[in-house]
């Protein structure tokens, strides 16, 4: 199985890339700009072309939430023209597609999880464009395979955990915010789910089941500072792992993009479908400080 990954420095994209050779027959092509941009149609067919993969996985995104807020015209045209753009070319080529999205198509308003059919309204900039990419592949791409998650952490890149571990090295106390819900995923977590997901897709091509949005994220339901704290217990230095966590209100924080103030994404359906259940929230941070190296 050929998998060719777009979105070279992307924590999801990497986490596939690491994959590569893990099992026989599995080759990973990850490619990002300036090679393949998603906003250059002609990059994309090139690489299809070339590749000749058996399956693509859209993992570029403007994940910047806050500075989304005042670079509407570069988040949408990645997260939204860009997401058609691979749809479009890999329809053409008739190759099966997954496209990663967010629990922030959602308000949030929500008491309990969400599940796929549920009315999306989005509440910032970020969210906003990858609803409309959401859109732009399901008109593009009949057969595409759309894959919400949340939360997104991994050894790569810049993410939550890394951020509190860095800030956790350099203070007793962290004001966290208190109360936004989620559900923190790995990247290596979402990698894998991605592969159950291609290799169904090429062993049961026109499969109406495997069209569609799907959810995926890992098992524990917590907010941001309940996700610090898990994060400091497994720490390996005994000083981050006495870091003090103070609950503050979203608002105290002050970001500039809106938050859901509950993302919660039900998985029963992708795991009704694909027979892959999500690892939990303590396995998977375990396998993240087993490949963490502090910077």
């Amino acid at each position: 199985m050929r998998l060719l990954v777009i979105g070279a420095t992307g924590q999801v994209a990497q986490s596939l890339a690491s994959l590569n050779g893990s099992e026989p027959g599995l080759e990973v092509v990850v490619l990002g700009r300036p090679q393949l941009d998603v906003t250059q149609p002609d990059t994309i067919a090139a690489a299809i072309t070339t590749n000749h993969p058996d399956c693509i996985v859209n993992a570029a995104a403007y994940t910047a939430v806050d500075k989304a807020e005042q670079e509407i015209e570069a988040a949408y045209a990645v997260n939204a023209s860009g997401a058609g753009h691979v749809a479009r070319c890999a329809a053409a080529a008739g190759r099966p597609l997954i496209h990663l999205s967010t629990d922030y198509v959602f308000d949030g308003r929500k008491a309990t999880s969400y599940v796929e059919c549920d009315p999306v309204n989005p509440l910032n900039v970020y969210g906003a464009s990858k609803e409309e990419g959401e859109r732009q592949v399901r008109s593009e791409h009949a057969g595409a395979l759309i894959l919400r998650t949340s939360w997104v952490y991994s050894v790569y890149g810049s993410n939550f955990v890394r951020t509190m571990l860095r800030l956790a090295a350099s203070n007793e106390t962290l004001k966290i915010v208190g109360d936004q819900t989620g559900c923190p995923t790995s990247a290596n977590d979402i990698a894998r789910a991605c592969l159950a997901c291609a290799r169904r897709l090429i062993a049961e091509p026109g499969n109406p089941d495997l069209n569609g949005i799907f959810h995926f994220c890992n098992d524990t339901a917590l907010t941001w500072a309940q996700f610090a704290e898990r994060i400091f217990d497994l720490a390996g230095d005994p000083a981050i792992r006495e870091t003090n966590v103070e609950r503050i209100t979203t608002e105290a924080f002050g970001a500039p993009a809106a938050r859901p103030a509950n993302s919660v994404l039900a998985t029963r359906k992708f795991r009704d479908t694909f027979g892959l259940t999500p690892a939990t929230l303590q396995e998977s941070l375990q396998e993240f400080f087993s490949l963490y190296q502090p910077s």
